[in-house]
């Protein structure tokens, strides 16, 4: 019986295995190339393994932006093990949840190995890339295979996303290996046409904020197998904007943004422009972009904007290029054509497809698509049916191919490109004593994309304070849970079913009480 093919990530060490001296990273003043890169790649998985971290074992991740974080990500996967991606800023509570969650060990690096990090992580083993006080330092391991075997299983959970935790703790997104391997990022011979259009234009590849962004690592896979080279962001200077001074600063030509960054930068540009000559690509990300504001952002920007759609649990579902765009003006109102290798339907709310041209609930199912969220049976089976992923979105097909969005099927607000839930800020209103009713929807907002509207129905003979009510539920889920705006009204509109109509409550967002 022939042997079988390494897995995930063979494909990614193959691609620094071919780079040789070619530089990959720009931190700062340090230009890595892929054999530097590789070598670190191989002496943190030899460092992981005399650890004895192996296949199954899980590892929470908590790296800033670094070639080194890059290299523990795949080093990681090298040896087999479950990778964790903990972005920074979680409160103590949900990271301990996190740690929590059957970890073996858990990496830092010196950005990030704060006391209430070490203080969430007593009782596991903490190993660090990079000089960390009293932490073994995995990059300074000298025993390692020049070409490590990756040990991953293809039906081991290989990574978890983790959601922005609005609902109280962040939900675990599970890939498998085989999952994993699936992939187009790195393998030039999957990219969907709108991949190959974006990668032609990542040659210096702005990174920021956090690896364990599924979004911002998978640009960066395909930023190593465009030939391109992954530069990492520094912080602002004094009040300027991180865009477009990063830009500027980093000669770049590509990076991934936000709807809320992007309406900053088309403001900068239209009140304070700077010269924006390398850039060629800006990958909206996070959350839609109203086509009055894509036709803005292109006028203001020109010909730069790829607009994606997709979700943690399929990845990449569609996206708009440039060249789209001004080919198909009528493109505007979409978010681009589903590649072949994506299969969506359009279905009824009885779970069948609809016809062309008709609204639904978009079901997608992709070749990388995850299996379920970390110890939920009921989310997992409520999401990932019969093969199928249930996006929660309302959506159309129009005859060109062309996928619209038209709202949401699930109850959630986008603020700075995190979900966050209605139904646990409702709750929390609910619960103030001044407070007989709450419900919550989403407006658009010009600095996060979208905000939480509250309505609120008053307890018979109490005046509820707003800034009371933002700070409740501030203080309980999080700043971007809290209410941007607060209506009080005198009673819910109910649709026919008797149910409460938040379409109604949306519509006309005016005070119904003083």
């Amino acid at each position: 019986m022939p042997e079988a093919e390494p897995g995930y990530p063979q494909a990614i060490l193959d691609l620094l295995g071919a780079g040789r001296d070619r530089p990959v990273f720009e931190h700062g003043p340090r230009t890595v190339t892929a054999d530097e890169l590789a070598d670190l790649v191989g002496r943190i998985s030899a460092g992981l393994r005399e650890a004895g971290i192996g296949p199954g074992d899980g590892v929470a991740v908590v790296l800033g932006v670094s070639p080194e974080a890059f290299a523990a990500i795949v080093a990681v996967q090298v040896v087999g093990a479950r990778m964790a991606g903990v972005r920074p800023g979680l409160a103590p509570g949900q990271l301990r949840h996190l740690l929590g969650h059957q970890i073996a060990a858990v990496l830092v690096d010196p950005s990030t190995a704060t006391p209430q990090l070490r203080s969430a992580a007593a009782g596991r083993r903490v190993l660090a890339v990079g000089p960390v006080d009293g932490v073994p330092d995995l990059t300074a391991s000298r025993a390692y295979p020049r070409t490590p075997l990756p040990a991953g299983r293809p039906h081991d959970v290989g990574r978890v996303i983790y959601t922005s935790g609005s609902t109280g703790n962040p939900k675990g997104c599970l890939q498998t290996y085989a999952a994993l391997g699936a992939a187009w990022a790195p393998h030039p011979d999957r990219w969907p046409p709108a991949v190959r259009d974006l990668a032609a234009n990542l040659d210096r590849y702005l990174v920021f904020g956090s690896l364990g962004s599924q979004v911002m690592l998978e640009y960066g896979i395909l930023t190593l197998a465009a030939g391109g080279t992954m530069v990492v962001a520094e912080p602002p200077r004094g009040a300027e904007p991180f865009f477009p001074a990063a830009i500027v600063r980093h000669r770049a030509t590509a990076s991934v943004i936000t709807v809320p960054r992007l309406a900053k930068l088309v403001a900068i540009q239209r009140t304070a422009p700077v010269d924006l000559d390398t850039l060629r690509a800006l990958l909206v990300s996070g959350s839609p972009l109203a086509p009055a504001r894509l036709a803005e952002a292109i006028s203001v920007l020109g010909p730069v904007v790829y607009h994606g759609y997709g979700q943690t649990e399929t990845g990449m579902i569609s996206m708009l290029t440039p060249a789209e765009l001004a080919a198909v003006p009528a493109a505007l109102a979409s978010v681009g054509r589903p590649p072949a290798a994506v299969e969506v339907q359009v279905r009824d709310g009885d779970g069948r497809p609809v016809p062309t041209g008709v609204e639904g609930e978009l079901f997608v199912r992709t070749p990388a698509q995850a299996s379920g969220y970390w110890a939920d049976p009921t989310e997992t089976a409520g999401v990932f049916v019969d093969g199928w992923v249930r996006t929660r979105d309302l959506a159309r097909l129009d005859a060109d191919g062309y996928l619209h969005l038209l709202g949401r099927a699930r109850d959630v607000v986008i603020v700075n490109a995190d979900l966050q839930y209605a139904g646990p800020i409702e709750r929390v209103l609910s619960g103030h004593p001044d407070v007989a009713e709450a419900y919550v929807v989403a407006v658009p907002d010009e600095e996060t994309g979208e905000a939480v509207h509250a309505f609120v129905v008053p307890a018979p003979d109490r005046r509820p304070d707003p800034d009371v009510l933002r700070d409740l539920v501030r203080e309980r889920l999080g700043a971007a849970s809290s209410p941007r705006h607060v209506t009080f009204i005198a009673e819910v509109p109910v649709s026919v079913a008797g149910k409460p109509d938040k379409r109604r409550l949306l519509a006309d967002r005016r005070p119904a009480l003083p």
